[in-house]
């Protein structure tokens, strides 16, 4: 009786781990490939316009509603091209960040930085979306990068928020941020009172957050 007990609870125990929420990047490289197609088929903003969430932030170099700033804003002739290069995602799948190269049809070439968060119905938009021109374009990977964060006991959540807390500007600036689910990522934006804006990408790992990708972008120049 007791080894039926005991079985029963570990397959319910199986069963539970099933259920819950899971990194999925091969997903999230899916969708940042498919928004990016959709760009070409259907038109750049058309594309930003579906696969934003309601509450998307995008950097004008404010930053802004993207709901509000591509309403009604018409596409332009060719489409900006882009392709994923690396991936970070929570323990929970509730979060991700991608990183990748973007082109421009006059030869202009670029960076960007892309925040996605899981929806109810389970599917993913992007919620914080930057980047910035380079002299020289980012060397393609061989395949994309993944990086998927560990999953933190319950009891930590609160403690690592707290560690990413202190990241919060002093003097000044914008401040705002992204946390999973499960508190396993941490993404914290400052945009500072000259729209310069600094950014830290935090993943759960071996009991503490630790650092995973960080960048900035200088304030705009005077015309």
């Amino acid at each position: 009786m007791l080894s039926a007990c005991s079985a029963q609870n570990g397959s319910r125990d199986v069963y539970q781990r099933m259920l819950q929420p899971t990194a999925s990047p091969s997903t999230i490289v899916a969708t940042e490939l498919a928004f990016a197609r959709a760009a070409q088929e259907d038109g750049q903003w058309s594309a930003f316009r579906e696969y934003a969430a309601d509450d998307a932030v995008m950097f004008t170099p404010e930053a802004v509603s993207a709901r509000e700033w591509l309403k009604d804003r018409e596409n332009p002739e060719r489409a900006v091209e882009w392709q994923p290069h690396h991936v970070w995602t929570s323990c929970d799948g509730s979060l991700a960040v991608s990183r990748g190269a973007w082109q421009r049809a006059d030869g202009t070439v670029g960076y960007f930085t892309t925040v996605w968060q899981r929806q109810p119905d389970g599917e993913y938009r992007w919620v914080i979306d930057q980047g910035d021109m380079l002299e020289t374009p980012l060397e393609a990977p061989e395949f994309v990068r993944t990086d998927i964060a560990e999953c933190p006991d319950r009891a930590l959540a609160a403690d690592l928020r707290a560690q990413a807390e202190q990241s919060r500007p002093v003097n000044g600036g914008t401040y705002f941020d992204q946390v999973s689910m499960d508190s396993s990522l941490f993404l914290t934006f400052v945009v500072s009172p000259d729209l310069s804006r600094h950014w830290k990408l935090m993943l759960h790992k071996d009991g503490a957050l630790v650092d995973a990708m960080a960048g900035s972008v200088d304030a705009p120049s005077e015309q």
